[in-house]
């Protein structure tokens, strides 16, 4: 079998003005970047703004393992299965992160024949939306720590000062640095910190922003640090809201590529789903919709974030109703969960099949507290057995799922037709009641120990004195009407990573809290999770290169 690469440089890739025709985009609605990637501009999202919506699915998965799940191939699958089934459908993904695709990934454009392409494009430097984005926040750091150098008219205690440095690579020795060093004009001396670009309070407000008025509404009341009295300091208050928005008026607009079927793909926005929000942005979504009879969509992770996240903020900011979630796993994972180790996991073992079934069960039974119907999708390997599938579908069946088995990765969409024709069988025969987990009305205390207790199947909550706190700072500033966003492991459904399966008897440990007040949620960080992460001793980038001729090798 060709690498994911190979398959993609050899794809008979279409021009992009080919692939907006089947939406029926017209030419002067795209704004170019090269013959196959193209943003969508503001006159087109306000020619279509009164379209009917088509019907949305989410793409979840099962806690990720080292056997790999497939979620986005099996998104992108399904979007080339329903052109199979000439259904319009679009696929909206996020864009991928430099750091995991110089870490432990590698490229996240899908996999096998369901990519999205070009594959290299969009790993790399794509349409230089995180570029934007990253260099938005720097300039926010930047105006924060020189209204401090030239008089601090604000009061601003340099030692409250909250907001990040951030850059879009794994760099574990920037996540505590000193600025500030050397003469007076050089600044104060401070501590301060570097987060990934992907966990930017700006990335998230920019993919929960409807519209520029939005956008510049949200950076504006971005909290960067509190004063002496211990107010809050926010971006518009130290003049910083237009120019950020002027470095990020051509992000806002969504990106068009294809699939190797020439399936159209809205891909915009990225935040991480472990330590952010996790999914993509809320203009393209809407986009799709309106474009669209079927809007394919993913959110990061397992369904403990991901798809957490996507109702209880996305949705639930957007007002999005899903139609359907397909629940990605696979036999190798399941069996991963069930205790086999990596090397094993090719042979059929039906009894470790049957304890690590358990994961599935526990993400079935929390997408079904969001009242939205479910079809699990079994992403066949050929080491599969035909008693560990029928195993799975009867599990599946028995709590009221529908199933389905996906072999997209080796037949693209053909292979996703059977996924495909029950995804369509479901929204035609069940009915959605879409609702979020908890209501605004909650206090932040509880909207956390409600994600700990229904999701994750924790005891309880603990808090460190820091974390309780700030979530008074957040509630006597007005703000504990906002939702939560759990910074957490995406390896296990509780925050300790090592605790695979369904983990029982633990405790949810939140360590630090903040507001992000433009992007209008309260994140809680549990367990050991890092927001600027590292490298680990063999990153993908020593697999990457280029050849004389300019071709990418090694990027999965």
């Amino acid at each position: 079998m060709k690498s994911d690469i190979e398959i993609a440089q050899e794809a008979n890739v279409i021009p992009i003005t080919e692939v907006a025709k089947q939406l029926n985009i017209a030419e002067e609605e795209l704004e170019l970047y090269g013959r196959y990637k193209a943003k969508l501009s503001d006159e087109l999202i306000k020619r279509v703004e009164k379209n009917t919506d088509g019907k949305l699915i989410l793409v979840t998965a099962i806690n990720p393992t080292p056997a790999g799940e497939g979620k986005t191939t099996t998104s992108v699958g399904l979007g080339e299965a329903f052109g199979k089934l000439n259904k319009r459908a679009v696929i909206a993904l996020r864009e991928p992160s430099l750091g995991p695709c110089f870490g432990i990934k590698g490229g996240a454009a899908g996999g096998g024949y369901a990519q999205v392409v070009p594959m290299e494009d969009l790993n790399l430097h794509f349409t230089g939306d995180f570029h934007a984005i990253t260099a938005a926040n720097n300039l926010l750091a930047a105006l924060l720590d020189n209204h401090i150098q030239q008089g601090n008219e604000l009061g601003i205690d340099p030692r409250q000062v909250v907001w990040k440095r951030c850059m879009d690579m794994n760099d574990r020795t920037l996540r505590n640095i000193v600025v500030g060093l050397g003469g007076k004009m050089d600044g104060t001396v401070r501590e301060d910190h570097f987060i990934i670009t992907v966990a930017s309070e700006i990335m998230a407000v920019l993919c929960l922003a409807d519209d520029m008025h939005d956008l510049k509404r949200r950076l504006g009341k971005i909290i960067v640090a509190y004063d002496y009295d211990g107010k809050p300091v926010t971006a518009g208050a130290i003049g910083a809201t237009g120019a950020m928005a002027a470095l990020l008026k051509d992000a806002l607009k969504p990106n068009l590529i294809q699939t190797l079927e020439h399936t159209p793909a809205i891909v915009h926005g990225g935040p991480f789903a472990n330590i952010a929000h996790g999914c993509n942005s809320v203009r393209a979504t809407k986009l799709a919709l309106k474009l669209a009879d079927y809007v394919i969509t993913e959110a990061g992770f397992g369904a403990d974030l991901g798809a957490e996240k996507f109702f209880d903020i996305k949705c639930r900011k957007a007002g999005l109703k899903p139609g359907a979630v397909v629940l990605v796993a696979t036999v190798r994972a399941l069996k991963y969960n069930g205790g086999v180790k990596k090397a094993d996991l090719h042979l059929p073992n039906l009894t470790a099949l049957k304890a690590g079934i358990v994961n599935l069960e526990k993400h079935i039974e929390n997408l079904q507290k969001y009242q939205v119907p479910v079809i699990v999708t079994l992403n066949s390997f050929v080491t599969d057995s035909e008693e560990e599938t029928d195993y799975v579908r009867e599990f599946c069946l028995a709590r009221g799922c529908e199933f389905a088995l996906s072999k997209v990765w080796e037949k693209g969409g053909e292979g996703g037709v059977a996924l495909a024709r029950k995804v369509l069988e479901t929204l035609e025969t069940k009915e959605s009641h879409f609702k979020p987990l908890y209501e605004d009305s909650l206090t932040l205390e509880q909207k956390i120990e409600t994600v700990a207790r229904e999701i994750y199947g924790a005891d309880g909550v603990t808090y460190s004195a820091a974390a309780a706190k700030e979530l008074k700072r957040i509630a006597d500033m007005g703000m504990s009407d906002f939702p939560v966003c759990m910074a957490k492991t995406q390896y296990s459904l509780s925050d300790d990573q090592t605790k695979l399966g369904r983990p029982s008897g633990f405790t949810v440990n939140v360590r630090e809290v903040y507001v992000s007040a433009g992007a209008e949620f309260v994140v809680a960080v549990t367990g050991a999770i890092m927001t600027m992460p590292g490298l680990g001793k063999e990153p993908a980038a020593y697999h990457i290169d280029v050849n004389d001729a300019g071709v990418i090798t090694g990027l999965f």
